[in-house]
């Protein structure tokens, strides 16, 4: 997933329990880095960016979804009341608000109203003149 700003791409490593930072530049990948190191569980798994750029983390066998600002700081923490898989998120709804959670472990989606929107997906984004 790349950072608003299009300098990074941010990776979920499942295995390493953690989200790694890879900066781009004009002559390709600078040096890699862990940007969240998580603890527990499986590790991070799905995805998405808010409007301000925190980072919204699917933490699947913790059956919690993380929400750090665009330094890596947590802002908070959403705990599934029906599974330990959550494993991908995506905001939709009004205002692009709501933070929808695939929990696999039940089958089921969830839902949580977030303060931030989630970052416009370009093929959502207003077209410029």
């Amino acid at each position: 997933m790349l950072t608003l700003d299009e300098s990074a791409v941010l990776l979920a490593v499942t295995r390493a329990n953690a989200i790694w930072r890879v900066p781009l530049t004009r002559h390709g990948v600078a040096k890699v880095g862990t940007f969240i190191q998580l603890s527990g569980g499986g590790g991070p798994d799905g995805l998405a960016l808010d409007a301000e750029g925190g980072l919204v983390v699917a933490h699947v066998g913790m059956g919690s979804v993380w929400w750090f600002d665009a330094r890596g700081e947590p802002k908070g923490r959403i705990r599934s009341p029906l599974g330990a898989y959550t494993t991908n998120v995506a905001f939709g709804g009004p205002e692009n608000r709501s933070l929808f959670i695939t929990e696999s472990e039940s089958a089921t989606l969830l839902r949580a109203e977030l303060g931030t929107p989630g970052r416009a997906l370009f093929s959502h984004a207003a077209a410029e003149d």
